[in-house]
């Protein structure tokens, strides 16, 4: 079966062979660099570049720690417990988006109640003495050494079981062994009937470990100081927050990019299973071992900054899920909103049409949801203040995924919608103020 036109747009073969060496070749032991850097090396970049500059190979060798049985278990009981939570807590059936094939996947959207039972047990262990989770900052550097590894060879289950046994019709080979590994084979794996393969790795196991880590963080601060820096209360709060929006909004993440036309590919998976869990947390690894003190009045106007972009963020998502819902009879900032009703063709030749929302958070500009996330990222990592570069990786990995992003949505808008996506582009350009795009 030939890979569907929705995967024609993603990015050329050249490009997808960059992509797919750079991340081979560089992010795992980036991952491994960055954690070295935020525990052993005070969060200076300059002090591990002397190490490597004096060890070489060698001594990059010595500071990638290896999987030990420990990091697995903890992996396995993380990766088993959200798996139960997934399949067994009840929840509302909720509809993803048709795909070019004509196929509906059904969800069961329980990912808060995951979230609270994850948390509130997670805190529990602590509180009654069952497990420190220092325990899991203290082997950080080998459980991000297990999910590089253990990641890549579930990248290739996900490859192998898109050729022998799809889960649906939006599946299929493009003809290159490289590029189907890479961008997936299926957008819509599933392990039997119920449980979704991309639920588990963006959600259940990449953006859950993002506020488990969030707390272990902080913990491992009180555990090690006896308090917890003002500095360290902003960070876990304002992620915390950002994750719960995430959750309390996680069926409208179902008809975004990532799951309704990303395919389980090495690109999206490894990436959740492994760059989340070490970059995206990588503001609030720096802070457990700098107690940076802000002072009152400033901790409070960075988190009211933060939270503020975070519901905007939600905000923009929900004026959109709202429209979509209502067919662009939904009131936009208490007016009826503005709209191109743009038709397409699916693959099987059947004429629709789709309401293109231009008013609201979304007749500033085009993806101006993504300016407060980045600002959101930004606010949770000025704690740390300025006397190292590394903890602002995150906001600058972030913008650029972002712009990756809205171009790789533009490519495909205008494939689908052709020349209303170009009216579309001359009524909401790619500007916030007047003059400045």
């Amino acid at each position: 079966m030939a890979a569907s036109s929705e995967a024609k747009t993603v990015h050329s073969p050249l490009v997808t062979y960059a992509s797919m060496l750079s991340l081979l070749s560089f992010c795992p032991p980036f991952v491994i660099l960055l954690w070295y850097t935020m525990v052993h090396a005070d969060g200076s970049i300059i002090q591990t570049w002397n190490y490597l500059r004096q060890n070489g190979l060698q001594g990059f060798i010595q500071i990638w720690p290896k999987p030990t049985a420990t990091a697995w278990k903890i992996i396995f009981c993380y990766g088993a417990f959200e798996a139960a939570l997934q399949l067994f807590l009840p929840g509302k059936t909720v509809e993803g988006p048709i795909s070019p094939t004509g196929h509906r996947p059904v969800y069961k959207a329980n990912g808060m109640a995951a979230y609270f039972v994850t948390l509130f047990t997670y805190l529990s262990l602590w509180w009654f003495g069952i497990f420190n989770p220092t325990v899991v900052y203290d082997r950080l550097g080998e459980i991000f050494s297990a999910l590089i590894f253990g990641s890549f060879i579930f990248c290739i289950f996900l490859y192998i079981k898109g050729h022998l046994a799809p889960s649906s019709t939006d599946s299929g080979s493009c003809g290159n062994i490289i590029i189907d590994f890479y961008w997936g084979m299926e957008l819509y794996p599933r392990i039997g009937k119920d449980f979704d393969i991309k639920v588990f790795t963006n959600c259940r196991f990449g953006m859950m470990s993002w506020a488990v880590l969030a707390v272990t963080y902080c913990v491992k601060q009180y555990e090690q100081n006896g308090r917890v820096a003002d500095s360290m209360l902003v960070n876990t709060i304002l992620m915390l927050v950002y994750v719960t929006k995430f959750f309390w909004w996680e069926a409208g993440y179902w008809n975004t990019m990532d799951i309704a036309h990303d395919r389980a590919g090495f690109y999206i998976c490894w990436g959740c299973l492994v760059w989340v869990p070490s970059v995206y947390t990588s503001p609030g690894m720096y802070l457990a071992n700098h107690p940076i003190h802000l002072g009152t009045q400033l901790a409070l106007y960075i988190l009211f900054a933060g939270i503020l972009c975070i519901y905007i963020n939600y905000d923009c998502d929900r004026q959109r899920q709202e429209f979509r819902r209502t067919n662009g009879k939904s009131l936009i900032w208490g007016k009826a909103p503005s709209k191109i009703v743009a038709s397409y063709t699916t693959t099987s030749g059947e004429t629709k049409t789709s309401p293109l929302l231009t008013s609201g958070w979304w007749g500033l500009s085009r993806h101006f949801h993504y300016v407060p996330e980045i600002s959101a990222a930004f606010f949770w990592t000025v704690p740390a203040l300025f006397n190292h570069f590394l903890p602002y990786f995150y906001v600058v990995f972030l913008t650029i995924l972002l712009i990756d992003r809205a171009k790789r949505d533009d490519d495909r808008c205008r494939s689908k919608y052709g020349k209303y996506w170009k009216l579309y582009c001359e009524k909401v350009p790619y500007k916030i103020l007047p003059g400045v795009y």
